[in-house]
């Protein structure tokens, strides 16, 4: 892993107290620490997995979807992306996607929610945009919910740099924020449907795109593009960082690559000296409540996937 192997990234991280403070918290994390750093018994994961569904985050946040099928309706004018946000969420607390509280809230956006402005499209059918409909492709196939005609709508729209941007076109150029979105939604669609070889073949164009730019710097000047990709965010909603790119490749299954050492470097430099990542200051995205307070200095999130991201880059190297 270049220098962080210097300093001192080793095995031993993953035990002790920081897993135990990892662990105690909502079954959310605690059952994705179980599966991803510990690789405990399928059986053990999968019952503390449950549990998403009737306790902590994920059923408060499930507890507020309308009857019509939006999240937060009333929070701002955008309930179809207050809902999006939710579903994306959801998939990412690692809510089982076929139980009874999972379908249930996918029957009422799938049956009664459409885009109203983009042709009165069902809601996982997607609208224009490349950030949004990438979100709605992932959080989709995550719950069963098969969009052809939006995954070919997202390989249409990939540049000759071979990312997405939402601005495109007039637009010639990629953005981070939209790619992302839109790997992390044709991976999933991989993931639920099986192998397709020209989405395989737009991720891996998608993916160059990045690692051409060591995850965060311009091509042309090597200058760090936007400050807040170094930043550490949870939820992330549409925008990028470094953690998000890399989480994205370890999903993937890709190999490490030398050109996301820097990026690596940088996640670890930010580890705290317990053993911990922080959480900084939240997106303005429509969340009624905080999981994690950003002026507590520390993320269990960010924790547990900074954690195993550098797990994964350095079993490689």
């Amino acid at each position: 892993m270049g220098d962080s192997r210097k300093r001192g990234w080793t095995q031993d991280r993953l035990k002790g107290s920081l897993i135990e403070w990892l662990l105690d918290s909502d079954p959310s994390v605690r059952w994705q620490v179980m599966r991803d750093l510990l690789h405990e018994p399928e059986d053990r994961v999968s019952e503390v997995r449950s549990r998403v569904s009737a306790e902590g985050w994920g059923t408060r946040i499930l507890s507020m979807q309308s009857g019509e099928g939006h999240w937060w309706a009333d929070a701002d004018a955008w309930p179809l992306q207050n809902t999006l946000f939710a579903l994306v969420l959801l998939k990412d607390l690692g809510l089982h996607p076929t139980c009874a509280e999972a379908s249930a809230a996918i029957a009422r956006v799938r049956d009664r929610l459409i885009w109203e402005y983009h042709e009165h499209r069902p809601f996982f059918e997607g609208e224009v945009e490349a950030c949004i409909n990438g979100r709605i492709l992932a959080a989709g196939a995550y719950f069963g919910e098969r969009s052809d005609r939006l995954v070919q709508f997202l390989l249409d729209g990939q540049l000759s740099d071979g990312g997405w941007n939402c601005e495109a076109p007039p637009s010639t150029r990629s953005s981070f924020h939209s790619t992302v979105c839109v790997l992390e939604g044709l991976l999933e669609h991989e993931k639920a449907f099986g192998a397709d070889a020209a989405v395989t073949d737009a991720r891996k164009r998608g993916e160059e795109y990045l690692l051409d730019r060591g995850l965060f710097r311009s091509r042309s000047s090597g200058e760090v593009i936007d400050p807040r990709f170094t930043g550490l965010f949870f939820p992330p909603s549409y925008h990028y960082d470094i953690l998000r790119g890399l989480e994205y490749f370890r999903e993937s299954g890709t190999e490490p690559d030398d050109r996301m050492t820097e990026a690596a470097n940088l996640l670890l430099a930010k580890q705290g000296a317990d053993g911990r990542w922080p959480l900084d200051s939240p997106r303005p995205d429509p969340i009624p409540f905080h999981m994690e307070d950003p002026s507590g200095g520390e993320s269990r999130w960010n924790t547990l996937r900074a954690l195993r991201v550098l797990k994964w880059f350095t079993s490689k190297q």
